[in-house]
């Protein structure tokens, strides 16, 4: 058997890169030596970025970078280099921008075509090889490009000029640092614009979970005590669970909606987004009571557990939507495989899932119906149970023996592909979620969970002092970006909440230390996506509206507004003033594009308040006073304990608390604001008739 030859990115360490190694392009990764040829050649680069995951980027792939004769054109007239996205957050987002900005859209894969000094000139995203229904195709576009490479330089040269010059210039900033609570109801009356009252989910498909926008509706229905927020959150809560964007069998989430009513998925399912969605169930628990959110969150967990945990103790990046070359093929059922496996009981089934023989949805890419079903349900099952007049228990026990059958029978299917590369900022943002949910739902093992996450990235992601963004199989490699501090921080802050550990507030406060020292733009405010020492892209780019999950600059500024009220640094609001004082215009051009940024300015809107409590965790008082404060009333007073174990680091952090003196057998509440305490009372009673007044 003849070995199949492999091109440079045969020694590359992502999922992604490895995947187009057999092809026919002289791919490169991004590094110099590509530019340099480039450069010698006088030859445009062709720049691919895409994921391990991307459905359409396999289609690409396969159409175009397999075949010989794109591979030729790419080969004599082009210098080829293929990027992963999650490995490479900021080329991804500086060459996005610049798709948005010639295509008016963006997406993946990402197709962009460069001069050797990194200025793009093109971009665009899938091209089919050859074009068809008036979309261009890769071998067209490629050789029209040569041809203006040849002949008209001049207009490529101030294209690129021009382009780069937009990348870097930099929005306005606001004289205030004040966000006027108006925008608060500005973004809240967006999001009733963009609702569906049917089906839950705001706009029309492809519909995205988008969890931070359902934190935000959470804490706005809080803070304001408008029902329609927490019904929109509720309702498409809710809906997702249901619907087949959830996976039934296995749990967890896949990516997104085709369809509006939440049937249909893009069944990659991705670290991140478990993530942000274990947030969001938390929120609406801790609001709500309702043990259906806990029962999620429990689902997304068990998946977490089962097939993204490595045995190091970090959580892989994603699975694939593909599986034996085909999109969902491992999670869809042909009404004939489903009587095989459940036999008497399918008639039953299917009255739970709509199962029908010309499948239960529409396949637009393959036109029509496929004869495959996705397993969802039309309704909660105590609902189905009442129309029924059905034991609800006997439903839910009935509904678990479908799904047992169903699951080990999945089992012996082709699995999708996982990438297993592990990222600082993904587990940072989960660490966050398990901290947070744990705490909500009083589940131990899920703070532990968070716990072992800490210990993974201290121990496999830091070396040298230096935080890093990627690990895989032992190699660790790429400097952390902004998401990286600041979702890790976030995580560290969370995990404090959980355990009053002081050690987590003094990691957080290190690690920002570090973040403002090389990402704060110190002449425009923000924080760049990228660190001062790296200099090999055209520009260095901020982040700050929401995307699947909330940007780098919105996360830190939360980060840095919690730090200041658990350490009393001043400068660490007047970084969060600036912050905000930065982006005040782009927020106020599209509050509802900036929800966590919203989110994240809460306790400088509303009254906030610093909690000092002195005594150890299980005296009588202080248990009545944390079950109290759990409540979402309370969520912008910040509690710090201060017991006998971490008195000294608190001290040292902290030193506005250095006099508050743990007594043996006894406690006391100090209740300050902006780290100024009123005298101490010793029984939650008095503290909270204190806070009511």
């Amino acid at each position: 058997m003849t070995e199949k030859k492999t091109n440079r990115l045969a020694n590359e360490k992502s999922p992604y890169l490895l995947q187009h190694r057999f092809n026919p392009v002289d791919w490169y990764p991004w590094c110099d030596e590509a530019f340099e040829k480039a450069k010698t050649e006088d030859k445009p680069v062709f720049l691919s970025i895409g994921y391990s995951t991307c459905h359409w980027c396999h289609v690409m792939e396969h159409e175009s970078f397999e075949d010989e004769v794109v591979a030729k054109i790419l080969n004599d007239s082009f210098i080829s280099i293929k990027v992963d996205r999650e490995e490479r957050p900021d080329i991804d987002s500086i060459y996005m921008a610049v798709c948005q900005m010639i295509a008016g859209s963006g997406g993946w894969p990402l197709t962009v075509v460069l001069q050797p000094d990194k200025k793009p000139f093109f971009a665009g995203t899938y091209f089919p090889k050859e074009s068809r229904y008036g979309k261009t195709g890769l071998i067209d576009l490629l050789n029209k490009i040569i041809v203006l490479w040849k002949e008209r330089r001049s207009e490529i040269n101030a294209s690129a000029a021009q382009i780069t010059q937009a990348l870097n210039e930099t929005p306005g900033r606001s004289e205030s640092s004040d966000i006027p609570v108006e925008v608060f109801d500005t973004a809240f009356s967006q999001f009733v614009e963009r609702f569906d009252p049917v089906h839950g989910g705001f706009g029309s498909s492809p519909k995205f979970p988008s969890p931070h926008n359902l934190i935000f509706l959470l804490h706005y229905f809080v803070n304001s005590g408008n029902p329609k927020a927490l019904e929109m959150a509720e309702k498409t809560l809710i809906s997702m669970r249901l619907g087949g964007i959830y996976d039934h069998l296995g749990d967890g989430f896949h990516r997104y909606s085709t369809d509006d009513e939440w049937r249909l998925p893009h069944f990659e399912k991705m670290l991140y987004d478990q993530a942000m969605l274990i947030l969001a169930y938390a929120e609406a628990l801790k609001i709500t009571g309702d043990s259906f959110y806990s029962v999620t969150i429990d689902g997304i967990v068990k998946y977490l557990l089962n097939d993204m945990k490595s045995k190091e103790g970090g959580f892989f990046s994603a699975e694939d939507a593909d599986s034996d070359g085909e999109e969902g093929k491992f999670y869809v059922w042909t009404m004939e495989e489903l009587k095989e496996i459940l036999k008497d009981e399918f008639d039953n089934f299917v009255l739970l899932c709509e199962i029908d023989e010309r499948g239960n949805f529409i396949d637009k890419v393959r036109g029509g119906y496929t004869g495959e079903n996705v397993i969802f349900l039309a309704e909660p099952l105590e609902k189905m149970a009442g129309e029924q007049g059905v034991d609800p228990d006997h439903f839910s026990l009935k509904f678990e023996e479908y799904r047992e059958k169903l699951f080990a029978v999945r089992n012996e299917r082709n699995r999708p592909s996982l990438d297993d590369k592990i990222l600082t900022d993904w587990n940072g943002l989960l660490m966050a979620a398990l901290a947070s949910a744990g705490r909500v739902s009083k589940k131990h093992e899920y703070i532990l969970e968070a716990e072992r996450i800490h210990l993974f990235i201290e121990r496999k992601m830091v070396t040298n002092g230096l935080l890093f963004h990627r690990y895989r199989m032992g190699d660790l490699a790429i400097p952390a970006f902004l998401d990286d501090f600041a979702f890790y921080q976030l995580g560290l802050i969370e995990l404090y909440r959980a355990t009053f550990d002081a050690i987590y507030l003094l990691r957080a406060r290190n690690y920002v230390s570090t973040m403002l020292n090389y990402f704060l733009d110190r002449k425009n405010g923000g924080f760049f996506q990228t660190s001062e020492l790296s200099d090999d892209l055209p520009a260095r780019w901020k982040d700050v509206y929401d995307g699947a999950i909330p940007s780098g600059n919105s996360v830190a500024l939360k980060v840095l507004i919690a730090l200041y009220h658990y350490l009393g640094e001043p400068s660490f609001l007047n970084h969060a003033e600036d912050l905000i004082a930065t982006f005040t215009k782009n927020i106020e051009r599209a509050p509802f594009a900036n929800a966590y940024f919203l989110h994240a300015t809460e306790p400088l809107i509303y009254p906030s308040y610093e909690l000092v409590i002195t005594g150890e965790a299980d005296h009588p008082e202080i248990r009545s006073a944390l079950v109290e404060l759990g409540k979402p009333a309370y969520e912008n007073v910040f509690v710090i304990l201060k017991d006998r174990k971490n008195s000294e680091i608190l001290a040292e952090i902290a030193p506005f608390t250095s006099s508050m003196n743990v007594t043996e057998g006894g406690c006391f509440f100090y209740l300050c604001s902006n780290s100024v305490c009123e005298l101490p009372v010793p029984t939650a009673k008095e503290l909270f008739f204190k806070m009511e007044k």
